[in-house]
């Protein structure tokens, strides 16, 4: 029903090279993976009281990346240390101004809130909204990117905004997922996300103004925040599309593309309602949710039984965020505790937001 994209193979579709579905000789690549990270001091494993530095989950993005090839993961592994030292990652994501964080927001692909039936977030981009105009001013606006964060200073402002928003990918809204334990392989941490991207009134100028803004973003992703992508749904396709495809194939790499279905209309919900039910599709694709582009989360209902508000909190407030256990260690990949907490950070007139939101148990 659906275009499938051949030019290369989704080896491990979840839950296949994931925690828990590993093979013999995956569990062993694994386990010489965090000797070599260790060894070569990348890596601190746990250690009596003291986290592990990276978590399993974390960690297995990489190797799952490089198809278990321990070396060329290793590499990539401790380029993206060395990168997120360089430009204080960390600190960024905690710390970025949070006007220029919902910026930047309104520009790339945003989470509805919700999940597919694996359990897996959904996330939906209408691309006609990045026309000349906004992109022009987005341009001269990103110039200045205000956080606490040192960087190396080789890094365009546009792309250490975008970095913030990969931060709420995998700090934020994976973990929280990963805390619904409503999904097949509830002990299976989730890493990674679907995107519907609808293209609906793109002209083929757009697209090709768009070209420095696609590559960019999945450049980022295939370097430094691997096997973060299970698919992109492609809505909305004009005629030409053909020949926008022909280019786009080599805006991103072979891995990507493969992750690719480019659907018509006619299959479009039927495709879609085999990966997510339809009160979790938004209505404009077919489905029951009320959720246009630029919208806030409309949260997945299972959330309000077993989430406990705090502070007057009734919903996720806008801007960055991240999870901590009971001892405020930082939950990212697995989420070991039974206890989760939210807290809200970003800063707004050169003020430190750190705000707890609420309990997920």
């Amino acid at each position: 029903p659906a275009h499938r994209v051949q030019s290369a193979v989704v080896e491990y579709g979840y839950p296949n090279g994931h925690l828990g579905h590993l093979t013999t000789e995956e569990e062993a690549a694994f386990k010489n993976f965090k000797l070599l990270c260790a060894d070569k001091g990348e890596y601190r494993p746990a250690e009596g009281d003291k986290p592990a530095s990276h978590d399993d989950a974390t960690l297995l993005r990489f190797l799952r990346a490089r198809r278990f090839i321990v070396q060329d993961a290793y590499k990539q592994f401790a380029d993206t240390e060395a990168w997120r030292k360089a430009n204080q990652i960390d600190q960024l994501y905690e710390t970025i101004d949070l006007e220029h964080y919902y910026e930047t927001r309104r520009l790339y692909p945003q989470w509805t809130g919700r999940r597919d039936r694996r359990g897996i977030p959904v996330y939906v981009f209408e691309v006609k909204h990045l026309n000349s105009k906004t992109m022009a001013a987005y341009e001269k606006s990103a110039k200045e990117t205000h956080s606490m964060a040192q960087t190396d200073g080789k890094t365009p402002g546009k792309l250490l905004r975008l970095f913030a928003l990969y931060e709420n990918l995998i700090r934020f809204v994976m973990p929280l997922c990963t805390a619904l334990t409503d999904r097949d392989h509830p002990q299976t941490p989730i890493t990674q996300s679907n995107n519907i991207v609808d293209i609906s009134g793109v002209g083929l100028k757009q697209f090709w103004n768009l070209r420095g803004h696609m590559q960019d973003a999945s450049t980022l992703a295939t370097a430094h925040y691997p096997e973060t992508l299970d698919r992109i749904f492609i809505i909305g396709a004009p005629a030409f599309f053909p020949t926008v495809w022909s280019w786009i194939k080599k805006w991103f790499d072979p891995i990507t593309t493969s992750k690719i279905f480019i659907l018509s209309h006619h299959d479009m919900k039927k495709t879609l309602e085999s990966f997510i039910e339809p009160a979790n599709i938004p209505k404009k694709y077919g489905g029951q949710l009320e959720f246009e582009f630029g919208d806030m989360p409309k949260l997945d209902p299972h959330l309000a039984s077993v989430t406990e508000w705090q502070n007057g909190n009734t919903d996720f407030p806008h801007g960055p965020m991240y999870w901590v256990d009971g001892k405020g260690e930082k939950e990212i990949g697995e989420v070991k505790s039974d206890k989760i907490k939210a807290l809200a950070v970003g800063t707004r007139d050169k003020k430190e937001r750190k705000e707890d939101i609420c309990i997920v148990t």
